[in-house]
């Protein structure tokens, strides 16, 4: 009984979200994305969490369902800065403007086809409560590098659209330092 008034009042809520819910301004502060940037899927964000701790520049901890969990952004990958894994340029830059991002703060996350990776981190998108689209917008400043990994390919198009961008004006990582050179 109870599972069947979960689901229901979940499918309300959801229709009240894609009825009612404004869709976020914009991803990363940009125009709408074009027909080929466009989501595969329509957005609905399913969690609203608290940022705990940024791991590095795309990895956080939230409380998520009761529990802390460490979250993985999809789409793209910084510099490491683990001196285990033997820290890479800009890594320590990645993690700082994530930090700046997202600490302490309540974020949205949205959720791609598979939801957890083979270390069992959630996978998601990570929208700031002002609409900034969080993947997008480290990307767009150079903080990180698109990795696409199948089936989570909902914003490949932009990402690479922004990652272009970030590299043809040098921006982060693509201004300095080896990779930039």
């Amino acid at each position: 009984m109870k599972a069947v008034q979960s689901k229901k009042l979940f499918q309300a809520f959801s229709l009240f979200l894609f009825l009612f819910w404004p869709p976020f301004p914009s991803l990363a502060h940009r125009e709408p994305p074009t027909r080929e940037e466009e989501p595969q899927q329509p957005f609905l964000p399913i969690a609203q969490v608290k940022v705990l701790e940024v791991i590095d520049g795309n990895t956080i901890e939230v409380e998520y369902e009761g529990q802390r969990e460490k979250v993985r952004y999809i789409g793209i990958n910084t510099p490491e800065t683990s001196h285990r894994k033997g820290g890479e340029y800009d890594g320590q830059e990645a993690k700082e403007a994530n930090r700046k991002l997202v600490e302490g703060q309540t974020v949205w996350l949205e959720f791609d086809v598979k939801r957890r990776d083979h270390d069992g981190r959630l996978l998601a998108y990570i929208y700031l409560l002002d609409g900034t689209f969080v993947n997008a917008w480290l990307v767009e400043h150079g903080y990180m590098q698109v990795m696409t990994m199948p089936p989570n390919v909902t914003y490949q198009g932009l990402f690479l659209k922004l990652q272009r961008q970030a590299r043809e004006a040098r921006r982060g990582l693509w201004g300095k330092g080896p990779r930039g050179e």
